[in-house]
């Protein structure tokens, strides 16, 4: 028996190398990539809008907001909650007077019951003895006598369809959440960022322009993705975690200003990354596509 290549289109067989190269060249099924340096933000910069920030703000988390960003963000979702209980509230209505609608029915239907029995007792004689065929609109086949075709459901008119049933009414939720991690956010647990600048007199760009913006106020140090660097709550400056490590919490003294310090009174920064594995938990990118069925 000859052996045939994998492009070999003799088989009986749809293989699994020729369902991958085709889906790959359809542009089927989901495709991976791995993210490099160019596709992950500066740690100075906006979780949003991935720009540096001109008011910077950090959560308790350690993500970094810029202040026209957040708010607006924060803004929308006040704005969403709102609409959201104003629907809700009109659907509750709907349904309440539905529910009112259906017991007064239910009401009005026995007292047509009643009456119409008490009508029978007086007026209508019981002719147990007659003979003769029944003339009575209860014993006709017909489905649709006896008013009968207002309550039966219409298979051809979409509004009576038996399955056309009205979602149930959800009370929206008044929480914000992080648009980062999805835990509760509030206003007041975002802290101002205070960045020192590095002066560079060799360098004329402007700072958003340049890659080397800030040093740590402490040791001097260039603040970048590759240095993990952590915020000091109680005046929001920024210093490297070898800072934090061999000067803060051997005293917990604040080394600028000599105030005390507590361990939450540290929050490290999420930065973005620098394409190295050491630094990042996730580092391919994945685009979900239809699967080539064979």
């Amino acid at each position: 028996m000859t052996r045939h290549a994998k492009n070999c289109t003799a088989g009986a067989v749809y293989t699994y190398h020729e369902k991958k190269k085709d889906a790959q060249a359809s542009g089927y099924g989901t495709q991976s990539q791995r993210v490099g340096k160019d596709s992950i933000k500066d740690f100075d910069c906006c979780s949003l809008t991935l720009q540096p920030c001109r008011e910077p703000l950090i959560s308790s988390e350690g993500h970094i907001f810029d202040k026209e960003a957040i708010y607006k963000y924060i803004i929308a979702k006040k704005n969403e909650y709102s609409r959201k209980l104003k629907e809700y509230e009109r659907q509750k209505k709907k349904e309440q007077s539905e529910l009112d609608a259906v017991a007064e029915a239910e009401k009005q239907s026995k007292l047509n019951k009643f009456l119409k029995t008490e009508k029978n007792i007086v007026t209508e004689p019981v002719k147990a003895f007659v003979s003769g065929p029944s003339t009575s609109k209860e014993s006709s086949v017909s489905n649709m006598v006896s008013g009968k075709a207002k309550h039966l459901p219409s298979f051809w008119v979409p509004s009576m369809t038996p399955e056309n049933k009205p979602t149930a009414a959800i009370k929206p939720d008044k929480t914000i959440y992080c648009p980062i991690t999805g835990n509760p956010l509030k206003v007041k647990d975002l802290i101002p960022v205070k960045f020192t600048q590095f002066n560079d007199p060799s360098d004329k760009k402007s700072l958003i322009a340049k890659t080397e913006r800030y040093k740590c106020p402490v040791t001097g140090d260039v603040l970048n993705n590759s240095i993990p660097c952590a915020l000091i709550r109680t005046t929001g400056d920024v210093v490297t975690m070898e800072c934090v490590e061999k000067i803060i919490k051997k005293d917990w003294l604040h080394p600028i200003t000599g105030d005390k310090l507590t361990e939450k009174d540290i929050i490290p920064i999420q930065r973005g990354g620098t394409g190295y594995a050491i630094t990042n938990v996730q580092l391919e990118s994945k685009k979900d596509r239809p699967v080539l069925q064979a």
